[in-house]
């Protein structure tokens, strides 16, 4: 009887053994920390029949739109470029706002650093992130479903997971690229009601940017007394952009996604460090007043992780800004400037530089030149000689080498191991020991994405 006593009790405990190690190879989600938008709505599962390689792959199914996104703490050395590499796999991705950029992508879990999100249906392909560590010794590394702006709903699975350690680079030159459309055809949504709109840059629209390039370059040189130097290409897409973004600050607008399919083939080619999208979206000579704004220049966006800059041709072709002329405006060239300005401005800021607003220039004393516009207040933002307090501030001199990071800077790439699975039993038992104390130390944790938050939900499948 004491025999089959312990025959029972080795049963149970192997089938309770059993037992743990399918659940365990079910919803183990390794080191990595589920969060949610929005409860309830989203299931976070390890798939053993969908999966890209030997390894099982971590799934997320949004039932309902949400924001969901699994993600790791991970060790980094400051001022140093990263790339975090997976696969993924997509079934009917879709995000809640057409215009968004959701979907599935890998990210910075802080901060609005992304990848290229992909939607739709979409067999294994291979996604990269790229990032810079700035002043940050952690990171927080996230595989996403949904977006800062945005929710989504569909299935995704994410595999293979590396990253890698790479080399910044200490250059002031700049490789920068101006991508002209001269022509936009697109249907936008204005109060509820769908217009077309379709228009045509001139030739002499087109010369006036060109020329102005040249300008740009020669006029960076000059007012940051060669602390920085630009490298330019253009280029004339005559593909029509064919939709347009939209925020209530700036109306419509081009963003990445407007034109990635368009200039990502040159961006990655050429290793861009700044971008500019030049077209035209209103011409009141010709009576196409639908997207009439009162901004030429649209600075501090992102495109994946490089400066992107809209350049927007007056609506009034009368409106000389872009032209030289020594009478009125010996400065043409100074939305090039401005907007660039504003992407140096954010990487400051992105650095924990204290530095002055760029929109700021009356607080210190600067006022706006009818002949050569804010020269003098960039000449002393870019050389840090604006007088405050008995000291001078502006950009810090390092920022002009604080570029991009491209593919280039891991050609001495080191890899890391910050995703490996645990292997054997042993590092399985601790894997598993290591959850549950972190199940009972697990708090609510709030993660603030553009005053959206995320809820951490340790310890939940769902």
């Amino acid at each position: 009887m004491k025999k089959v006593r312990q025959v029972l009790s080795y049963i149970v405990m192997v089938v309770a053994i059993i037992v743990l190690i399918i659940f365990y190879n079910k919803y183990n989600f390794n080191n990595f920390d589920k969060n949610i938008r929005l409860k309830d709505a989203t299931e976070f599962v390890r798939d053993n029949k969908v999966k890209c390689s030997k390894m099982t792959s971590y799934s997320m199914n949004n039932k309902e739109y949400n924001d969901a996104m699994f993600s790791m703490h991970v060790e980094v050395t400051p001022n140093t470029p990263y790339r975090v590499t997976c696969m993924v796999k997509t079934e009917n991705v879709e995000n809640e706002d057409a215009t968004s950029e959701g979907g599935a992508h890998i990210c910075s879990a802080t901060t609005q650093e992304r990848s290229r999100a992909i939607t739709g249906t979409n067999d294994w392909q291979e996604m990269t992130f790229m990032f810079n560590s700035k002043n940050e010794t952690e990171v927080d590394i996230g595989f996403r479903l949904g977006g800062f702006d945005t929710l989504s709903k569909g299935k995704v699975w994410f595999s293979d997971f590396k990253m890698e350690k790479g080399v910044a680079t200490t250059s002031n030159i700049w490789n920068m690229a101006c991508f002209i459309f001269p022509n936009i055809d697109v249907n936008v949504d204005i109060n509820g009601k769908t217009q077309h709109v379709s228009l045509q840059m001139s030739d002499d629209d087109i010369a006036t940017i060109q020329t102005n390039l040249l300008r740009f370059k020669s006029s960076i040189k000059e007012l940051s007394n060669e602390k920085m130097i630009i490298n330019y290409d253009s280029y004339v897409i005559n593909e029509p952009i064919k939709t347009l973004s939209h925020d209530e600050d700036n109306g419509f607008f081009v963003s990445a996604s407007d034109v990635y399919e368009y200039i990502n083939s040159y961006v990655e080619e050429k290793e861009y460090d700044h971008i500019y999208v030049a077209f035209r979206m209103a011409d009141t000579q010709m009576g196409e007043n639908i997207l009439v704004n009162d901004w030429i220049g649209l600075g501090g966006m992102d495109y994946y992780g490089i400066g992107f800059s809209n350049i927007r041709m007056p609506d009034d072709r009368n409106n000389l800004v872009y032209k030289f002329n020594y009478r009125i405006n010996t400065f043409p060239e100074e939305v090039f400037i401005h907007e660039f300005l504003h992407t140096l401005e954010r990487n400051s800021q992105e650095y924990n530089y204290e530095i002055p607003e760029l929109h700021n220039y009356a607080k210190y004393g600067y006022t706006e030149d009818a002949r050569e516009g804010l020269k003098k207040w960039y000449i002393a933002y870019m050389n840090k000689t604006i007088k405050y307090n008995g000291t001078y501030i502006g950009l810090p001199e390092d920022i002009y080498t604080k570029k991009p990071v491209h593919a280039s800077n891991f050609k001495y790439g080191l890899p890391m191991d910050s995703f490996e699975e645990p292997k054997g039993v042993i590092e399985v038992t601790q894997s598993i020991i290591s959850r549950i104390k972190k199940l009972f130390k697990s708090r609510p944790v709030k993660i603030e994405q553009e005053q959206n938050y995320l809820t951490i939900v340790e310890g939940d499948t769902k």
